[in-house]
């Protein structure tokens, strides 16, 4: 079908496929459109807006939003540049679209177990974030429950556990891997069913240290927040915190200066750099060949060193803040980045043609850990690994924020969708961010680099390019205080994409294909 964007409210009927009144859509402030609906259309939205393309970035319930149910539950529709929210308000129960879009099934588990809300028609009701050791009857998002642990379940038998998908046949064995690693990881299972070494079907079960990063925002102040938006996933700090810092922006109406969104997106696009670095050295490591992966990694401590001495943290963090930024940059200092990432690109260079001329490492990264196209829309995939994988989409060029409708970054996807794809397209990225960061260093204005404007009451969204791939943030604030705060990292939807990569595969291979999505553990278990 072709695609075309909508426009203003005559274009929303269109997608919707039902007469609405004005009244009930409203238009945000990043040109999003909100659409109350209820029950009996939001099934009829859902369905058009499967046949116009549409992706369900996300899906979430906020208490006390409207004043018409005790719950509204937001699913966010995107289709590249176009954002449709179908706002929708219940007391309990909400009819599920996972039959329609499979990326909902984790989302609408999500809000039974934060909220109790029951979705009548899901073809998936096990818990998610609540393991076998929470009470029955505990929902930790709920306003009336309090920011502690609960006390555990008392002993369980059998029908407490968690029921993995089993798959039967002669000779299939089940192999469980995790939650405790050997290496300094979060905890994480993986369900292997095999035969003989091949992989014929993964289950993944995370969540087994769940922060309560949500719950732990709500009824701070907006600025007390960033530390907890920076904390969502170690190695994506700039990137949450810019998020969280746009979504209180777009709600208060805040401008930000122009010399601070430059040094922002800087340090957004070093992080880039350090992530992808640190997966295509993890990539080598597990097919063994030291010798790249050392260079890269040496690569990355430099970089980070470098952020080290940007910022006063290796991670860049405590330097994003609502308004801009919380300091300066010196030119001196930008000049001396300059000249460090052009020796930076040399040694770079050296080390990729070292590893792609090697026809071992070629050998295990080639044909393995396949991710189809197809599976990219329903299961809402992005970043690096659609890319790898015949997508087109980058937030940071369909849906520009800050400067970067400026300074577009290339899109280069690739087709085969492998673990050689994921890495070839994250080396095109390292050299595009470089290329960037050059670009802006050189036309940085003066001026000033923090808003003065105050915090004012509102919600709003923000979706940004991490380096993993979309991050979505919500964020409403009431009273001056953050009344709810949602985020969705793009490694909640990715890991879903793992267990379609490994069928076929066999169980040596899965440690190269984990490492090529760069999925993360924290970013997932909030």
């Amino acid at each position: 079908m072709t695609q075309t964007p909508y426009d203003g409210t005559c274009g929303i009927r269109e997608l919707l496929g039902f007469t609405i009144t004005d009244d009930r859509i409203t238009r945000g402030p990043a040109h999003e459109y909100s659409v109350r609906v209820d029950e009996q259309e939001y099934v009829q939205a859902a369905e058009n807006l499967a046949l116009h393309d549409f992706a369900l970035a996300a899906l979430f319930a906020c208490e006390e939003f409207s004043g018409r149910g005790r719950y509204s539950i937001f699913s966010v529709f995107e289709r590249k540049q176009d954002i449709l929210i179908l706002v929708r308000d219940v007391d309990g129960h909400a009819v599920s679209i996972a039959g329609l879009f499979p990326s909902a099934c984790w989302y609408e588990r999500e809000c039974r177990d934060g909220f109790g809300i029951t979705f009548d028609g899901a073809f998936d009701t096990r818990r998610l974030l609540l393991h076998e050791c929470y009470p029955d009857g505990y929902h930790p998002l709920k306003k009336e429950v309090p920011n502690r642990s609960p006390e555990i379940a008392g002993d369980w038998g059998p029908e407490r556990e968690y029921p993995f998908r089993v798959v039967n046949g002669e000779g299939v064995y089940q192999v469980p891997v995790g939650p405790v690693h050997a290496g300094i990881i979060e905890p994480g299972h993986f369900r292997f069913s095999v035969i003989g070494e091949t992989i014929f079907n993964l289950e993944v079960r995370m969540f087994y240290k769940h922060r309560g990063i949500e719950k732990l925002a709500e009824g701070r102040l907006p600025a007390d927040c960033l530390p907890v938006a920076e904390a969502v996933s170690g190695d994506e700090s700039v990137a949450n915190a810019t998020a969280f810092c746009m979504a209180v922006e777009q709600a208060s109406q805040i401008a930000v200066p122009g010399r601070a969104w430059y040094l922002r997106t800087i340090l957004l696009e070093l992080e880039r750099i350090v992530s992808h670095l640190s997966d295509q050295a993890g990539m080598l490591v597990d097919v063994a060949f030291p010798l790249g992966a050392n260079q890269f990694s040496v690569l990355r401590e430099e970089i980070v060193r470098t952020s080290a001495r940007l910022t006063g943290s290796r991670f860049m963090r405590g330097r994003i803040r609502i308004g801009g930024v919380s300091e300066d940059i010196s030119s001196d200092t930008l000049s001396g980045l300059v000249v460090f990432l052009t020796e930076f690109r040399k040694r770079y260079r050296v080390g990729l043609k070292i590893v792609l001329s090697t026809p071992s490492v070629i050998d295990r990264f080639a044909t393995t850990g396949i991710v189809r196209k197809s599976l990219l829309r329903p299961l809402n995939i992005t970043g690096p690994v659609a890319r790898a994988s015949g997508g087109n989409s980058d937030v940071r060029v369909n849906r520009p924020y800050g400067i970067y409708d400026q300074y577009t970054p290339r899109i280069q996807p690739l087709s085969d969708g492998d673990v050689l794809a994921r890495f070839t397209v994250k080396a095109s990225e390292i050299m595009d961010s470089l290329d960037l960061i050059e670009r802006l260093v050189a036309d940085i204005p003066g001026g000033e680099t923090c808003s003065s404007d105050a915090v004012r009451d509102g919600h709003a969204l923000a979706v940004i390019e991490s380096p993993r791939g979309q991050n979505l943030c919500w964020v409403r604030i009431r009273d001056g205080r953050i009344d709810r705060y949602k985020v969705r990292t793009a490694s909640f939807c990715n890991w879903l994409a793992i267990e379609h990569a490994v069928q076929g595969n066999i169980l040596a291979d899965f440690p190269v294909i984990n490492k090529s999505m760069n999925l993360s553990y924290a970013g997932t278990d909030l």
